[in-house]
């Protein structure tokens, strides 16, 4: 018998930790997406941001966090039981240690989210304070309530995997923090107007989602803490319930873009995916199928409503759609486990539907008031203090290089480019000398003054700017006639165009900077005209992109090794 029990035992314990492990992994999943839904230029700061929100909540959460947490001194403070040290109250045939550290995943999963909302913009050390006062603190008290046997679990109040301990406390002060703080440069004009700032990689945010998605499964089906006694029967309806909701509210939301920006949005639908898991994760283990589908139509309709909300109605900046996804769909899984909770279920609770709602409710609304009220508490403080926002000039080079040092997160793949910035732009008129050939591919002869000695010999230069895809054709175009030298750089480019507005998690996309080749190309025995044509020939196809030639005089060329200058200092380059 004791054998029997030891078994059981070891089984619980191995489940639990292989969950832990999985919602460690998250952590590489909101990393990915919030790089992502970023620009390049603070790639680096959103790693350090997601990699220290563990390491710093780690130690915190073993000195004084757990023992707020799960200590019984009252319904509202479980204690200050330093290094876990005390009596607590385990799941059967789980040691401490195994809890701890399941404990510890859920506490830094809850401090990242806020990493996303606060991103592009948030000081370093700021952040990193805000982290280890979530983790020791804010977290566990609300935990406490929840999980710890303090006042909203002695009334019944469900959330089996933390729809509201973890995501809406995390949504919360994402949406207290980024308020505080402020919109990034160029978000809102001076009407208030919304406009899109995409994110650098959506392949990166689409694999962030993946992972989270896989993840969760530990993080809902973990939550049983048990695989002996018929649990491993109800992790199997978790598991199918967790994945159910996820997909049906992946397909909501892409259904409610296609119809509303009349093509279906990547970076909403992945965030579809998100609020599908994080709606059904208060009550996995207490509704049917059905019910699952019909709370993932719910969250899918919701994350688009509060994303735009947020960003539209509040003027709060969240580059990663945070606050609509844990916040809002948070709190809705919360309230919904009441309304869609089986009967089977209400039965063995004793609870009236009424009743459980009211609950349910009750927690939610008490929950994020804590919250907010704590969050408005230290971020007021931070930014009184040590200041909780880089300078202008930091935001707009990006947060990698003064915060880091790092100069790019992508050296020698991707070239370096200005952002562009909504309120400070202003549409700039071609310039007199400019001169349009035709209306696909636009030619512009430009003059640049220079001190350098002219050349006896008339050179120009020719600019090129194409798709990727035409680059091969061109080059051979200027091989036949006589061309042998050309540079040729990867630049983003973008021209304004008329027509259908396209659009980014909801913000018409004013201006989207796209991949191009910019062929540069001087010639002085090759007559220009001769180029520009052969050029046109090969590049036109009627639709928009076919690109752009800009034609300078060149007063000189200086050839380096041999100080030849003037038409002998092209034999390399024509």
């Amino acid at each position: 018998m004791n054998n029997i029990t030891v078994l059981f035992s070891d089984v619980n314990t191995m489940w639990v930790l292989i969950s832990a492990a999985l919602v460690f992994f998250m952590q590489a999943g909101f990393a990915m997406v919030e790089t992502g839904f970023t620009r390049s230029k603070n790639a680096g700061n959103i790693i350090m941001k997601n990699l220290m929100d563990f390491s710093i909540g780690t130690p915190l959460f073993w000195i004084v966090g757990f023992g707020i947490m799960f200590g019984s001194q009252s319904a509202i403070f479980g204690g200050l039981h330093f290094f876990g040290m005390g009596e607590y109250a385990l799941p059967a045939g789980v040691d401490l240690f195994t809890f701890f550290i399941f404990q510890t995943v859920f506490c830094a999963t809850a401090a990242t989210i806020v990493s996303g909302a606060m991103a592009e913009r948030t000081k370093f050390s700021s952040y990193c304070i805000y982290s280890g006062i979530i983790s020791a603190v804010i977290y566990p008290i609300s935990g406490h309530w929840i999980w710890g046997g303090g006042w909203l679990a002695q009334l019944g109040f469900h959330d089996f995997a933390g729809s509201t301990a973890v995501h809406m406390v995390g949504g919360v002060m994402a949406l207290v923090g980024a308020a505080v703080l402020g919109p990034r440069i160029g978000k809102y004009d001076k009407n208030g107007k919304a406009h899109a700032i995409p994110g650098h990689s959506i392949p990166l945010g689409a694999l962030g989602v993946f992972i989270l998605w896989f993840c969760w499964f530990g993080f809902n089906g973990g939550s049983t803490v048990s695989m002996t006694d018929g649990m491993a029967q109800l992790a199997g309806k978790i598991f199918f319930n967790t994945n159910l909701a996820a997909a049906v509210a992946t397909v909501t939301t892409m259904c409610i873009t296609w119809a509303v920006y009349k093509k279906p949005d990547v970076s909403m639908t992945l965030n579809g995916s998100l609020a599908g898991l994080v709606a059904i994760t208060a009550g996995c283990d207490l509704v049917n199928p059905w019910a699952a589908a019909v709370i993932g139509i719910f969250a899918g309709t919701a994350v688009v409503v509060g994303i735009e909300f947020v960003e539209k109605v509040l003027k709060i900046d969240d580059p990663v759609g945070a606050v609509g996804v844990h916040c809002v769909n948070g709190a809705l899984g919360t309230i919904l486990t009441g309304v869609f909770a089986s009967n089977e279920s209400l039965e063995a609770m004793g609870f009236s539907r009424l009743h459980f709602v009211g609950v349910e409710v009750l927690g939610v609304v008490s929950v994020a008031a804590y919250v907010a009220v704590c969050g408005l508490i230290v971020f007021t403080v931070l930014k009184n203090t040590v200041g909780l926002r880089v300078s202008r000039e930091e935001e707009i080079s990006g947060l990698d290089l003064p915060e880091h040092g790092l100069v790019s997160a992508y050296a020698d793949f991707e070239p370096s480019v200005h952002d562009y910035l909504a309120e400070d732009y202003t549409s700039h008129k071609l310039p007199a000398d400019a001169v349009s050939m035709d209306d696909s591919v636009q030619v512009v002869v430009r003059s640049k003054p220079s001190n350098i000695i002219a050349s006896d010999v008339k050179m120009t230069k020719i600019e090129i700017v194409i798709k990727q895809e035409r680059l091969e054709m061109l080059k051979n175009a200027m091989m036949d006639i006589g061309i042998t030298g050309m540079t040729v750089t990867h630049v983003l480019g973008c021209g304004a165009q008329k027509g259908k507005p396209e659009y980014y998690r909801g913000a018409i996309l004013e201006v989207n900077l796209l991949p191009k080749v910019q062929v540069e190309i001087v010639v002085c025995e090759v007559p220009v005209k001769k180029v520009i044509e052969t050029a046109k020939k090969v590049l036109y196809t009627g639709h928009i992109g076919d690109g752009k030639i800009f034609v300078y005089d060149v007063e000189n060329v200086v050839k380096i090794r041999t100080g030849e200058e003037g038409r002998a200092a092209l034999d390399d380059v024509e």
